[in-house]
């Protein structure tokens, strides 16, 4: 499991969101001294992620309940595979299941999507990047999702990596001035950070090639045959990185450009939860 700092708060707010003064469904009609066996199960095929989250879910419900993890985290599951099982305290098993069900499903999703384009990448050398485009404050969860999918990580937030986009570059007053300064702000503030840029067609790329000091180069909105050409140019000097406008239909024909890095939003924020469901054992 990623290591996340503030995994059980993130968790407690999703429980008291649920919750509020009482899961008063299960407090109706359970006794409060009734005990069962529960246990999650794919509806359908993927890539499993969240498992311990899900357990973590239950556990801080209860820490009576007994969670046993029968898939894990990255693995392959199939309609019908049972997850987990949790026994104990029935009501304390359907107060959390939404909640359980709700990291599970959704972080399996974009787990499943990942990979689902990974494989459509099988053969080449390009790496499928996630974005900053992640639901507020689950984005080290949905990070840790692209991962077990298979795709590779870009810049966790704007503190980890420096990346100056078209409006950086405008604001600055061009390309030159905008990679100076930072470098010169890299400096001073004593800060070890890649420099990566976007460049939006072969006369700012050639720009960026004769001044030089960055480490990526991002071709935004480049067509294929344009992209090939600015990646030939390039040649190894810098990462390249391919990112707009690519979808299913064209990500094999992008990434056959030679481009180092395909960057894909829709990796988590347009994604389709995996159909998960806890039943009575």
């Amino acid at each position: 499991m990623t290591n996340i700092d503030n995994l059980d708060t993130l968790i407690k707010m999703a429980l008291k969101e649920d919750i509020g003064d009482g899961d008063h469904s299960t407090l109706a009609c359970i006794p409060p001294t009734a005990t069962g066996t529960a246990k999650m199960v794919a509806k359908q095929e993927g890539i499993l992620c969240g498992a311990e989250v899900g357990e973590r879910v239950f556990m801080l419900v209860d820490n009576t309940l007994k969670v046993t993890l029968l898939k894990h985290d990255g693995d392959a599951v199939q309609k019908g595979d049972i997850l987990m099982t949790i026994e104990g305290p029935s009501g304390s098993i359907l107060t959390a299941e939404r909640t359980a069900l709700n990291f599970m499903q959704r972080l399996s999703g974009i787990a499943t999507e990942t990979h689902r384009m990974v494989q459509m990448l099988n053969g080449l050398n390009t790496k499928l990047l996630d974005t900053r485009k992640t639901t507020p404050n689950m984005r080290l969860l949905e990070k840790y999702a692209v991962k077990c999918g298979g795709g590779t990580n870009h810049r966790i937030g704007l503190y980890d990596m420096v990346m100056l986009k078209d409006n950086h570059i405008d604001f600055a007053g061009g390309i030159e001035a905008a990679i100076d300064r930072t470098r010169q702000y890299l400096k001073e503030k004593g800060k070890d950070l890649r420099i990566e840029i976007e460049v939006r067609d072969l006369d700012e790329l050639q720009r960026v090639l004769d001044h030089g000091g960055v480490d990526r180069i991002m071709l935004d909105n480049f067509d294929t045959a344009t992209l090939r050409e600015a990646v030939r140019r390039i040649d190894h000097r810098y990462e390249t990185e391919a990112s707009g406008g690519i979808t299913e239909a064209t990500l094999r024909q992008y990434a056959e450009t030679g481009v180092d890095f395909i960057s894909v939003g829709a990796l988590t924020h347009h994604i389709k939860s995996l159909d998960i469901s806890l039943v009575k054992k």
